[in-house]
């Protein structure tokens, strides 16, 4: 059976670089096994994540929200948003090339760009060029001197479901100058379902396939060095717990996970491989990050309002209350500033080449867990 998709009017934003107001509309991939993914234009948007449980309770599995006004509200948390051109942080705002000083503008606390700068792609309106069974296609064209950034770029987004509900991305980029990209995406999942908050993450387990982290300063900015992971709370070769685990942050400056880890040792590869895994056993939800990229930030909603200490809600889908500690995020990517370290992976893109990023997000079921969570049917 072909995966169906819907289109719709999802409301209406203004453009921020011709400052008129345009229609924004939503897409809704269907397969045959109860999953849907829904995307909108603005930001290309990953909006909603339903599949069904090992109980037949279909849930939405994604944070996101039914209106552009709550979007825009909550910028900052850039919640489902493409992050680009450079996802994470360039610090000081600035790197060079060839002895040549490139500055780029600094959109946090005027210390450091974050996620492309004051209008990163998770603020554009995406154009639609092709929406078929095959999938939606978003492009954008990031034009020369954008946030600083040299170079014309023309970008692609790929949103593609198959039956075996595989939540395909790719992003692509072509330059008519020496620039520099880093695409990724920042969804933030719950696979006990989008408004489980902050007890349902911690049911969650999480594995990684890293045995080496970015290692950071104060301000997340990496200094260079790869740590390794032994006898630390970001070894997660084998499932840990995250309740388990967050507990372990409470005494330090940063109170969860947002770290970059090193997968695929490290390196670009040639076709994706299995990064992450992580399971809700009482739902017995599976996601499976599979991937080309070198790293993987893996964040648990640290920054999101903690209503306990007078934080104002941040209201999603269904009215639900957004909260720290209550969602995830596997954010693939090459490594935080990498133009300002040539030890890293290389972001650096040359007219005569092609930026491709893939990650696919593979929801199981696995029946395994259910003898586990009977209590929870």
């Amino acid at each position: 059976m072909p995966i169906q998709l819907e289109e719709e009017i999802f409301g209406l934003a203004v453009n921020p670089f011709t400052k008129s107001p345009e229609m924004v509309r939503r897409y809704t991939l269907r397969n045959s096994k109860g999953m849907s993914v829904s995307v909108i234009q603005l930001g290309a948007i990953i909006q909603s994540v339903s599949l069904p449980d090992a109980y037949d309770k279909v849930d939405d599995v994604c944070l996101g929200f039914e209106d552009i006004a709550s979007y825009l509200a909550t910028k900052s948390a850039y919640i489902g948003g493409t992050l680009g051109r450079v996802a994470n942080r360039v610090a000081n705002g600035e790197y060079e090339v060839n002895d040549t000083k490139v500055k780029v503008t600094k959109n946090f606390q005027d210390k450091y760009q974050l996620h492309g700068g004051f209008v990163g792609f998770d603020s554009v309106i995406w154009e639609v060029v092709q929406k078929s069974e095959e999938g939606v296609v978003f492009r954008h064209m990031s034009r020369h001197n954008h946030e600083g950034y040299p170079g014309n770029l023309k970008c692609l987004i790929t949103y593609s479901l198959d039956e075996e509900n595989r939540l395909w991305v790719r992003f692509e980029a072509t330059t008519d100058r020496s620039t520099m990209v880093n695409i990724s995406n920042h969804a933030y999942f719950n696979l006990a379902g989008h408004g489980a908050g902050a007890k349902g993450l911690a049911e969650h387990t999480v594995e990684i396939a890293s045995d080496r982290i970015v290692e950071t300063d104060g301000d997340q900015i990496p200094t260079g060095k790869l740590v390794s992971v032994d006898d630390t709370v970001y070894d997660l070769r084998l499932p840990v717990l995250i309740g388990d685990r967050l507990r372990q942050f409470e005494d330090r400056p940063i109170k969860g996970y947002d770290n970059c880890f090193v997968i695929n040792d490290g390196q670009m590869q040639k076709s994706v491989n299995k990064v992450a895994k992580i399971v809700h056993p009482p739902s017995c939800r599976v996601l499976e990050v599979w991937t080309n990229q070198p790293g993987m930030q893996f964040y648990t909603a640290n920054n999101l309002p903690d209503e306990k200490k007078g934080d104002a809600p941040m209201i999603g889908k269904d009215c639900i209350h957004y909260s720290k500690h209550g969602s995830f995020c596997v954010e693939t990517e090459k490594f935080p500033d990498s133009m300002n370290h040539p030890e890293f992976p290389s972001i650096s893109l040359e007219p005569n080449e092609k930026y491709l990023h893939e990650v696919m997000y593979w929801f199981k079921v696995e029946e395994s867990w259910k003898c586990c969570c009977n209590d929870t049917a």
